[in-house]
């Protein structure tokens, strides 16, 4: 077996948080028998290959995602389907969204490396999206836009965190919200004017938006919501609500279902956000892919339904 530490010299913003995760890393390492191993990302997707090669070199692997909400989608796609690997997050990012779907009360759970290196392996869903996977949330629209000016807001030294996701949502307010979308589903095909579209698989993103509270990622179904087109002003009127999950609050704008499958198509090129990560395309699906990845949860936690 072989702990394989995947680091982003760049999650969490600074050289001396660096350090500091390198600093723990060899004191847990330095108790281990196993075979182990503290690797730093040198390119976007590079960790998907490290994970991939190492995967063929070992009978079991176990990978700890050290950095952020990108650092952990970087390792997911890297694991995917992979039942010899097993991944975790220890959370060394601006944003580490994806565990607080298992209780905000966890989430210090996952610092702990030994709670980790001790910790139990159950498998969770993902997210297909075109060639890649999600674990967390994917998103059209709007939302996706925003995704992509996310960083530069939370770079602002008074801005972070949610704070940054409601600074470029805001931007992107301004520019406009709505966009024209066919929308395919187990329950039909339709044209649809909408404002953003979302994919749960986890219940929070973009700093603490928890826009499905019941979201689960190993039921084999993901959690979709469509919001329509709206006014600049009815966006801005209805985000806090929807950041609190109250969704059934606006029937008449947001459309609720859960499912297995979704195609979204659109005349011209749009933005596709993946657990923060983004592509451009003019075609996208999200599909459940049950039991798609080996996750691992700390020792001694009670495991949510």
């Amino acid at each position: 077996m072989k702990h394989l530490f995947i680091i982003n010299p760049t999650a969490g913003g600074n050289k001396s948080r660096l350090e500091e995760t390198t600093s723990n890393i060899r004191a847990f390492t330095d108790s281990l028998q196993d075979a182990s191993e503290v690797y730093l990302t040198k390119a976007p997707l590079d960790a998907c290959r490290k994970i991939a090669e190492d995967a063929g070199l070992t009978d079991r692997l176990h990978v700890y995602a050290c950095g952020g909400d990108g650092t952990l989608n970087e390792c997911a796609n890297g694991a995917a389907n992979r039942k010899n690997v097993a991944i975790t997050h220890y959370p060394r990012g601006t944003g580490n969204d994806f565990i607080r779907t298992f209780g905000q009360e966890n989430v210090h759970k996952f610092q702990d490396l030994r709670a980790l290196g001790n910790g139990d392996v159950r498998p969770l869903d993902l997210i297909g999206c075109n060639s890649r996977y999600g674990i967390n949330i994917c998103s059209v629209g709007i939302d996706a836009r925003v995704a992509v000016d996310v960083h530069k807001y939370s770079s602002i030294p008074v801005i972070g965190g949610a704070t940054g996701y409601v600074a470029a949502l805001a931007a992107n307010i301004i520019k406009g919200v709505g966009q024209k979308f066919r929308i395919s589903t187990e329950n039909g095909t339709f044209d649809e004017d909408v404002t953003l579209i979302c994919a749960c698989n986890g219940r929070y993103y973009g700093g603490g938006f928890n826009p499905v509270p019941e979201a689960l990622p190993h039921d084999g179904l993901l959690e979709y919501l469509i919001v329509k087109a709206v006014s600049r002003l009815k966006v801005a009127s209805i985000v806090g609500k929807y950041a609190k999950g109250k969704y059934r609050e606006f029937e008449n704008l947001i459309t609720h279902m859960q499912g297995r499958y979704m195609e979204i198509e659109c005349d011209r090129e749009f933005v596709v956000n993946i657990d923060g990560e983004t592509i451009y395309t003019k075609k996208t699906s999200f599909n459940v892919v049950p039991q798609g990845i080996n996750f691992i949860f700390p020792s001694k936690m009670e495991f949510f339904t």
